[in-house]
């Protein structure tokens, strides 16, 4: 009898075997919302892996938000090493960066300084440009681990300020924080909209790398050259499907998107969090991710593509690179065009991008090259057209690219990093220490890929560890918008006014 009870509990424990062992061979399956570099590279990654993908993009076609320009300025293999390594799996070409775009230009009033031009001709600007560099770069030195900006309680209490409260005790020229101040909301967001911390976190990231190294070569194409190698070798890729609904158990995930149905046993959430807050879950996602969907801030950009038969800047002034302006133009980019033409790229960003959503895209238009025509008198009559590109009013998008606010990296600090059972997220807005770039994007698929990963092998995914303060007070308060406090020669006028003013 005994005999009879070892045969027995031995072909149970094969059968008990041989399904396990089923089930690590069995193919496992993935889907990924959003087509964007994230979730592309989410895709491709556990698709090389042997993954079942299913990619599902709201849009008419993959590649996310790229850039109206017909190249993109992309950083060396030490400040972008994921990018790089990209690009030369899919041996896209890269073209070197000429030396005159690697520095930054001043158009101020209509007149273009170089760095050098401005210490010569402008130097209280120049002066005031230099205090508030260093003063950022000694708020940089202070973040030891940029991963982990909140470590001590003064670094915490950067969190509770905004950008623009801290220029304000610079006490810097007028036109030397016109300048400031378009510097930051062309990368982030107004100063007034802006937590301190993390204009400090991101200096600290950058902190020692010469300014050449972010532009040290050119993709002609731009990102959607990379975004169409990679969705080139995805099995399965949809377009027009938008997500309404996500649900899992023990067994998968079930994702819906109008009438249909899509299950598989691990999900990728590669989109905006505007996108994300759009989706209902069950079970339904933790309060702290329910209040991050709602409190976290992007900023706002608009992007305008003037187009040139020729570049009618060239008999005052070689308009080149990356070009801030003290008045209402925005950042400016000028590229070469087919033909001997050439293409100002605009970027209008913060409250002037708010101000222009009640303008048509012709108004725009009209009105920004209004205001290039004064300083260029030859410029309408070369002016071909323009193409436009709000990311502002997209409902989906919410905005441009995350920009924590006030009190925000406090609360929300890479808490999108973590999966949620068999959901990894992924997207710009994931990636602590490049959000808004392609690098960001790349490095947050790859890591929702592994995450995955993780998750078929039963292995725990660890938590990234950072500083929580015990702070209850200023934790639990809501970081409400503060106005900000402008400058001498920077109040806020009247609507109308400031539209007067943002075009004269």
């Amino acid at each position: 009898m005994f005999r009879s009870w070892l045969r027995v509990s031995a072909l149970v424990g094969m059968g008990l075997f041989s399904v396990v062992a089923l089930g690590k061979d069995k193919q496992p399956t993935a889907i990924v919302v959003g087509g964007g570099l994230a979730g592309l590279a989410a895709a491709w990654e556990l698709q090389r892996d042997g993954w079942q993908v299913t990619l599902l993009e709201a849009r008419d076609s993959a590649g996310g938000r790229s850039a109206l320009a017909g190249g993109e300025w992309i950083g060396s293999a030490r400040v972008q090493p994921l990018l790089n390594d990209y690009l030369t799996h899919f041996k896209l070409k890269t073209q070197p960066a000429p030396d005159v775009v690697r520095g930054t230009g001043y158009l101020i009033d209509g007149s273009y300084f170089g760095v050098a031009d401005l210490a010569q001709k402008q130097p209280a600007i120049a002066e005031g440009l230099k205090r508030y560099e260093k003063a950022l770069d000694e708020l940089a030195a202070s973040i030891k681990d940029p991963l982990d900006p909140a470590s001590d309680r003064r670094l915490f209490a950067l969190d509770q300020g905004n950008a623009a409260r801290w220029l304000d005790e610079l006490k810097l020229p007028t036109t030397a924080r016109q300048l400031v101040n378009q510097r930051i909301r062309s990368h982030y967001d107004e100063p007034s909209r802006l937590s301190l911390l993390y204009l400090a976190q991101q200096s600290r990231v950058y902190r020692g790398i010469d300014e050449g190294e972010l532009r040290s070569a050119r993709l002609p194409g731009g990102s959607p050259v990379l975004a169409q190698a990679l969705a080139k070798e995805l099995k399965t890729v949809k377009t027009g499907v938008r997500v309404s609904a996500v649900s899992q158990d023990r067994q998968g995930v079930t994702v819906k998107a109008g009438s249909a149905g899509y299950s598989a046993d691990y999900l990728v959430l590669a989109v905006p969090l505007r996108a994300l807050g759009q989706i209902q879950f069950a079970p339904a996602l933790p309060e702290r991710q329910r209040g991050a969907l709602k409190g976290t801030n992007y900023g706002w950009r608009d992007q305008l593509l003037l187009k040139f038969k020729s570049p009618v800047w060239e008999g005052k002034a070689r308009l080149t690179g990356e070009i801030y302006s003290n008045q209402g133009l925005g950042m400016l980019w000028v590229e070469p065009a087919a033909k001997g033409g050439a293409n100002v790229l605009v970027n209008l960003s913060g409250d002037n991008a708010r101000l222009l959503q009640a303008f048509g895209d012709r108004q725009v238009a009209d009105q920004l090259l209004i205001r290039l025509h004064e300083h260029y008198p030859k410029a309408r009559g070369a002016y071909l057209g323009y193409e436009i590109r709000r990311y502002s009013g997209d409902n989906g998008l919410g905005g441009a690219y995350l920009a924590y606010g006030p009190g925000q990296i406090s609360r929300y600090w890479r808490l999108w990093e973590q999966p949620l059972e068999r959901v990894a997220f992924a997207g710009e807005h994931t990636d602590p220490l490049y959000p808004g770039t392609l690098e960001g994007a790349l490095r947050s698929g790859k890591r929702a890929a592994e995450q995955l990963r993780e998750l078929r092998a039963g292995r725990p995914v660890p938590t990234p560890q950072i500083t929580r303060l015990d702070q209850p007070a200023i934790a639990q308060a809501k970081a409400a918008p503060v106005a900000e406090s402008p400058a001498e020669g920077e109040r806020k006028p009247g609507f109308f006014a400031r539209l007067a003013q943002l075009f004269r």
